[in-house]
Parts: C-alpha cells; sequence; structure tokens
C-alpha cells in the first residue's frame, strides 16, 4: 500500500516520513480521537491522566450524583463560572468539540510534502515514471477510498505528527479525482465540421452502459447519418456484463464499455475481458476520471480510446470515426441535396446555378448528379448530350471505381463535372437503393463538393440519401401545397438527424401580392427561416434557360444571381468573398 500513495510524497525528503503522518489520521480521513493535534506531549489535554481530578476531589456520592445530572450555567456559582472563564478556549470539558482540529494547523505544510492542495493535486500525476518494472500490475495507478488510510494506521506505528494535515489533503485530491460521479464538468461540444463526413464502415459495435446519461447518448448516435452503415447494439452493465455476455458469443469489431469504477478495478476487470476478447477488436472506453496517466496506461493496455464524461453524441462518433477513418486518405466530398417541396418550384434550375458557382466562382471541384433519370434537365441547363453513364454505375456499382468514374463524368469546365440522366423512356429505373448509397461514396471520392439534383419523388433511396446527406437544400413556392410539403419533409428529415443543423430553406418565385402563403408564415409554422428569397423574375429565367447558361452570367447584377451566390457560399462555408476575381474590362471603364 505504500506504493499507492507513492507519488504524492516523497520518502527521502521527509525525515518523519508520510507513512506516520498518515499513522494519525482516522478512518474517515479526519485526525484520530486521541491524535495531539494543538498540543505537545508534556501538556496535553487529553491524556488518560487528564479525568484523574473528578476521582480525587469528588466522593463516591458526588460522582454518583453527578451520573443522574446535566450541568448548566445555572448550576455553578459565580466563582465556578470565573473559574471555567479563565479556562483555555479551546478546552472545554463541557462541549463538544473537544476533538476540533486547529485550522492553522491544518493548513500548515508539512515537511517534504506539497505545499498547497494545488500542488498535491499535480503531484499525483500518474506518470510513466511512476511505473517502475516491478511493479506486478498497472491497477495500483491510483487509490478509490480511504481504504488505503485505514490500512496504513492498522501497519504503520502511531507517532506524533503535526505536519499531517497535507496528508489529508493529498488523500482528499486522490479521493475526488476518482469518486466524481457527477457528469456536470465543462465538456467543449464539437459541432458538425469537426467530424469526420467520411461513414463509419459497415461494423458491428456492443456497447455496455451504466448510466442512463451514456444511455442517452449512445441513441442519439446510433440513429446519426454517420453510424447509419453500422450496426449498434446496447447492453446495460459495465465490463463484467461484457466478460460474461462474450463467455459464449464472438466480440464483434469494436466494444464501447462505461466504467464508474476506480482505476484499479478498471484494470484488473479489464484483464479479464482480454481473455474473452479477439485481437482485432477494438475497446472504447467511457470513464469519468480526466486523468492523462490513467489515459497513458490504459493506452498501453491495448484501449483504442478512452472519452471522458462526453456531453455530445458527436464525441462519441468523432472517436468512433478516428479509428475507421484513415487520416491520410484524400478528403472527402461533401453532399448537398437539392430537392423540391413539390414538382415545378425550380429546385433543379436552383442547384445547377449553385453547383456553377461553387467551382466557377469559389474554385471548388464539384459534381452534380441528376437522379431524375427519366426527366432529368443538366443536360439541357448546361447544353450537354444525355448519356447512359449514371444508370451504367447504378446498374453495377460493384464495378464503379475512381477510373471508370473519370471516363463516365463529362467535363463541362475545369472546375465543374457533370453527371446527367438518360432521359429515355424505353426502360425502367427500379434500381437497388443500394446502389444509389453505393455510386454517392465513390463520386465523393472524386470532388470535395457534390451536388445532388434529387426528383420530386418519396421511394427507399430518395428518402435514405435526405437522411444522409451533409446538407439537405428544400425549395419551395408560396403556395399551400409547397407549404404543406415543406413542413413534413422538415419534420421527418429533422427527427431523422438529431445531430446536424436543419434543412436550407429557399422561396422561390415569391409575388408579395399574389403569393398565398407568405415568409412568415413559413417562420412560425414551418420554423425556419428562408436563406434565400427569389422574387418572380420569368424573364431572367427564360433567358439563363434558353442560352443554357447560368444565371450569374446572364444577370450577374441582379438580385437572384448574388443570392445564389450567397447562398453557394453558406453551403461552402466561405465568407461570401470571391475566389475567382471578375477580369478588367476598358468597356465598362469607358462606361462609367
Amino acid at each position: 500500500m505504500t506504493k499507492a500513495i507513492g507519488p504524492a510524497f516523497d520518502y527521502d525528503d521527509n525525515e518523519e516520513g508520510a507513512a506516520n503522518e498518515a499513522a494519525q489520521l482516522g478512518p474517515d480521513g479526519g485526525p484520530k480521537r486521541k491524535a495531539v493535534v494543538r498540543y505537545n506531549d508534556d501538556a496535553d489535554p487529553f491524556s488518560e491522566d487528564d479525568d484523574a481530578w473528578l476521582d480525587e476531589d469528588l466522593s463516591d456520592e458526588e460522582l454518583a450524583a453527578l451520573a443522574e445530572e446535566e450541568f448548566g450555567a445555572d448550576d455553578l456559582s459565580d466563582e465556578e463560572l470565573q473559574l471555567l472563564a479563565d479556562e483555555p478556549e479551546e478546552f472545554d470539558p463541557f462541549g463538544d468539540d473537544e476533538f476540533e482540529v486547529d485550522e492553522e494547523a491544518s493548513a500548515a505544510p508539512s515537511t517534504g510534502g506539497a505545499d498547497t492542495v494545488e500542488d498535491t493535486a499535480d503531484d499525483f500525476d500518474l506518470s510513466d515514471d511512476f511505473l517502475g518494472e516491478d511493479d506486478a500490475a498497472p491497477m495500483e495507478f491510483q487509490t478509490d477510498d480511504d481504504a488505503f488510510l485505514e490500512e496504513i494506521v492498522d501497519e504503520e506505528p502511531a507517532a506524533p505528527a503535526p505536519e499531517a494535515a497535507p496528508v489529508v489533503a493529498a488523500a482528499a485530491t486522490a479521493t475526488a479525482l476518482v469518486e466524481d460521479e457527477e457528469y456536470d464538468s465543462d465538456v467543449v461540444e464539437i459541432g458538425d465540421d469537426d467530424v469526420d463526413h467520411r461513414p463509419v464502415p459497415r461494423i458491428s459495435i456492443h456497447a455496455f452502459c451504466e448510466t442512463p446519461g451514456t444511455t442517452a447518448l449512445l441513441e442519439k448516435a446510433a440513429i446519426d447519418r454517420r453510424l447509419s452503415k453500422a450496426h449498434l447494439t446496447m447492453h446495460m452493465g459495465g465490463i463484467a456484463k461484457a466478460v460474461d455476455h462474450f463467455q459464449t458469443v464472438a466480440t464483434p469489431n469494436l466494444i464501447l464499455i462505461e466504467t464508474t469504477d476506480d482505476s484499479r478495478a478498471l484494470f484488473a476487470q479489464l484483464g479479464e475481458l482480454a481473455e474473452v476478447c479477439d485481437p482485432s477488436t477494438k475497446v472504447i472506453i467511457i470513464g469519468r476520471v480526466n486523468d492523462i496517466g490513467l489515459f497513458r496506461g490504459l493506452m498501453e493496455q491495448g484501449i483504442s480510446d478512452y472519452i471522458v464524461r462526453p456531453k455530445s453524441p458527436l464525441q462519441i462518433i468523432k472517436s468512433i470515426s478516428s479509428l475507421y477513418v484513415d487520416p491520410s486518405a484524400p478528403p472527402i466530398g461533401r453532399t448537398i441535396a437539392f430537392v423540391g417541396a413539390r414538382g415545378g418550384v425550380g429546385s433543379s434550375t436552383i442547384a445547377h446555378n449553385v453547383a456553377w458557382s461553387t467551382a466557377e466562382d469559389y474554385e471548388s471541384d464539384t459534381v452534380i448528379l441528376d437522379l431524375d433519370l427519366p426527366f432529368g434537365t443538366v443536360s439541357l441547363d448546361f447544353e450537354q448530350d444525355p448519356t447512359s453513364g449514371l444508370v451504367e454505375a447504378l446498374s453495377s456499382p460493384e464495378r464503379l471505381d475512381d477510373v471508370l468514374l473519370d471516363r463516365l463524368l463529362q467535363k463541362y469546365t475545369e472546375r465543374l463535372s457533370l453527371f446527367t440522366a438518360p432521359n429515355l423512356l424505353d426502360r425502367d429505373y427500379d434500381m437497388d437503393d443500394q446502389a444509389f448509397e453505393t455510386v454517392i461514396d465513390v463520386v465523393r471520392g472524386a470532388a470535395p463538393t457534390i451536388i445532388i439534383d434529387v426528383p420530386h419523388v418519396w421511394t427507399g433511396w430518395s428518402k435514405k440519401l435526405l437522411q444522409t446527406a451533409d446538407e439537405i437544400v428544400i425549395t419551395a413556392a408560396p403556395d399551400l401545397a409547397s407549404f404543406r410539403n415543406a413542413k413534413n419533409l422538415v419534420d421527418i428529415i429533422s427527427g431523422a438527424r438529431p445531430n446536424d443543423a436543419a434543412p436550407i430553406l429557399v422561396l422561390n418565385q415569391v409575388d408579395p401580392k399574389a403569393s398565398s402563403v407568405q415568409e412568415e408564415q413559413y417562420i412560425e409554422h414551418v420554423g425556419i427561416k428562408p436563406s434565400l428569397i427569389i422574387g418572380w423574375e420569368p424573364q431572367l429565367f427564360h433567358a439563363a434557360a434558353t442560352n443554357a447558361a447560368p444565371i450569374m452570367e446572364v444577370g450577374a447584377k441582379t438580385k437572384t444571381a448574388q443570392g445564389l451566390r450567397e447562398l453557394a457560399a453558406q453551403l461552402l462555408g466561405r465568407d461570401g468573398e470571391l475566389t475567382k476575381k471578375s477580369k478588367f474590362s476598358l468597356t465598362g471603364l469607358f462606361k462609367k
């Protein structure tokens, strides 16, 4: 047990020894009832001979009377009261505080010990230097309660030690590190941008929880889009439950375990868990103690990660992603899905113009996927011949790789590529839902920005796509059908994405005089303020469609073009400043 408190005290520097100091402590960490706190041995008011004055000065009858009566101030004469007043304040034979510890004595630092409580806490660092080769087991990193004080009292001889208070401080600090049962510490929550957008692969995860708070966080993480491919199974119970469960069941790819035990019991149970785990299984521990020594010890035992009191499901997701997402892999593309609240609201037109702006105005390599296979308009808006490349990829998604993808994509500009729809009605387009997900995963590795034009259909793959996209843009018109459908879309999407921001709402074809639903009604009932409001400008959109050119070129100075640029900047996380500057024009200078 002396090894357990070794980091806090240096036996060579303290002549009296930390064990002698600890010997003066009781089981509760305070001074023993016969410990000398204020007085030296020659003037100990609590020695066994202090009660002799009662036996010498009083007869047997008087002693019997004293046993049956209670003394009070009214029972004493003036001379007796004066004598009591002359007694030292700290010595009151009739009071309840005869064993009170002097605060000044408790605050005095001991020789060779920590000067303050903070210094004691720093000394209680479980560094690698403390872990010697002779240590039998790493489970003696920390002490968990006051039991080690009781054992020291039993083993070591009692000796006067006026400097016992710092030992109390050290014990209290060590106990506070371990017995912090409240998850009330400030944990900085991470945002969506701090988590890799690459989804966790298809792995099996078993989670063992001990507290309702962690259970609720894991339930939210289980329905997150980043874990949509993983299979998560939850159990109530800690490491002991996991050891018992995997006695007869094969271990999964990843085990999440919450523990409320101290470090000693934790390392003992990890040894039992290692006996039933496969070597390829990864383990993440969710604990309460924020200590670098404990973290290092867990890493040495082969634990993959240690999370301290998580407050957000994204913290757990980030830890899982870091184990399965290769940091040296190329950056993953960000998927932005555009969907209309009803047909004819201009969702495809807005998607194509925003894609052009992200590629040309902000110089971000962009790919457009036109998933409206029979009626897509990407080829019309950019004046390209429709191809069957997307259908070919969806028909055989297992064959799609970077080389085949580069051959199937149509290059419109240096930074903008198109995956056009075939626009043929001589065949059915009943594709497997998994095929859409596989193709999008491959495309995400080809460009940082992926614009997905989702048709106004409600199928298994379209619903899954809207739930797993990194960003969603809903385009609505100021009419009752759009108003109803937009609210339904927002409700279903927000319910499936509790850890993500709400979808972005765009109002198109707005005429304040003729619109049946106003902006305020969308804010009140849908719960989202429109990020962009586009007025009724049929001539501008007609000119862009006729010339197969983006609105930013046909009407560069219009409010609609500026609004589309701002929407592209918002989706890219830019400040709105164009990367590509406009060229100098002599004609424009002469006009000025």
